[in-house]
């Protein structure tokens, strides 16, 4: 789908990117400022390889409060980004010949990266006819003795789901019987709507030693290209962490890392406001989805992805972008991306925009699901 937009694009062709799991929203002016005065006091040297203490205790604050994690702050290691968190993670703990079980619709990259381990990924679709719900008997028999983990993308992309603590702890007995590692991405743990709570698998009871929780700054601070996020992980899982880190990147960047604390400790109606911008566009793209012929959409309770079923077009996902992007210019992903469980789905961004962009999509949609 990025090449075929980029060919558009580059013949003038108006596109509107929906695909994109990025922010519209800038990134704050007091992580700016904080990191430009970081600059400017010289703090741009070699650090700590976990990461610069005065963050690391900010986060550990933060885990206690919000996650309800407890961790020492020497058991937070950042990260360039979730996505060397996930790489590392993935790294440290799989071997050739092991299996990890991703739930599906999955992220895509985390398949990658498991395969470059020489691991087996495993999936366990989820019941799309229950919101994807995750169900215990759709896990439980793919679990074998070179089961090594189970993932978890928690609020999911790219459904928009926030599991409840009832399907956290179904993952949890699973891992507690079968001994298995739970890698947990919770990139977008802080973009919730309509009083969705946030539950981090970590915090259940037993989990905290079999957890390696992963979050970044990326999506709620608007700080994509920062590439700034972080692990929480017991003390036993952190020298083979910190082996891989150490030895790819020394450590990350060490200004940026006084942006990130200022974001960490700052106002947090900052960050209501922009989740807050987000539920508003949440609304229209809903609304106006809904209102589509062969189109139903529920709402979801996080992220800033609509995942629209239009099986009622009979289109398949990729054909339907496909055309989409041809005969609208309005860029949206596949569902079947994500794993055949969301073939009959179109992944579209609400984030990535303005609302008056999002409102000319929404116009273009309907044109072309009504001339269907």
């Amino acid at each position: 789908m990025f090449q075929k937009a980029a060919a558009l694009a580059s013949s003038g062709r108006d596109l509107i990117h929906l695909e994109l799991g990025r922010p519209f929203h800038d990134t704050p002016a007091h992580i700016k400022d904080a990191t430009v005065k970081a600059l400017r006091d010289g703090l741009v040297h070699y650090s700590d390889l976990r990461g610069e203490p005065a963050l690391r205790t900010a986060l550990q604050a933060k885990l206690r409060d919000y996650n309800k994690i407890t961790v020492s702050p020497d058991e937070i290691l950042m990260t360039n980004g979730l996505t060397q968190a996930s790489f590392v993670a993935f790294m440290a703990l799989l071997d050739e010949g092991d299996e990890a079980i991703l739930l599906e619709p999955y992220y895509p990259q985390h398949i990658n990266k498991i395969e470059m381990t020489g691991a087996k990924v495993v999936l366990a679709p989820l019941d799309k006819h229950d919101d994807f719900a995750i169900k215990r008997e759709l896990i439980a028999p793919l679990i074998t003795p070179r089961t090594r983990m189970i993932v978890l993308v928690n609020p999911s992309n790219p459904t928009g789901r926030v599991y409840s603590r009832a399907e956290l702890e179904i993952l949890a007995d699973l891992a507690t019987a079968h001994d298995l590692v739970v890698v947990s991405d919770e990139v977008y743990e802080q973009i919730l709507f309509d009083g969705a709570e946030h539950v981090s698998i970590a915090s259940l009871p037993g989990m905290k030693e079999r957890t390696i929780s992963m979050f970044a700054f990326t999506k709620a601070y608007a700080m994509d290209g920062w590439r700034l996020g972080y692990i929480a992980a017991d003390a036993s899982m952190m020298p083979a962490l910190l082996k891989l880190t150490a030895n790819e990147i020394t450590h990350v960047n060490t200004f940026i890392q006084y942006g990130a604390l200022a974001a960490v400790t700052g106002d947090p109606e900052i960050l209501d406001a922009m989740v807050a911008d987000d539920r508003r566009k949440r609304d229209l793209v809903v609304s106006r989805l809904n209102q589509m012929p062969g189109v139903t959409c529920r709402s979801p309770e996080g992220t800033i992805y609509a995942f629209p079923n239009i099986s009622g077009t009979g289109l398949k996902s990729q054909d339907a972008a496909d055309r989409i992007l041809e005969k609208t210019g309005v860029v949206v992903e596949a569902g079947g991306f994500y794993g055949a469980a969301g073939d009959e789905h179109l992944r579209v961004c609400f984030g990535s925009e303005s609302y008056e962009r999002l409102e000319q999509a929404m116009d273009r949609l309907s044109g072309f699901f009504n001339g269907l």
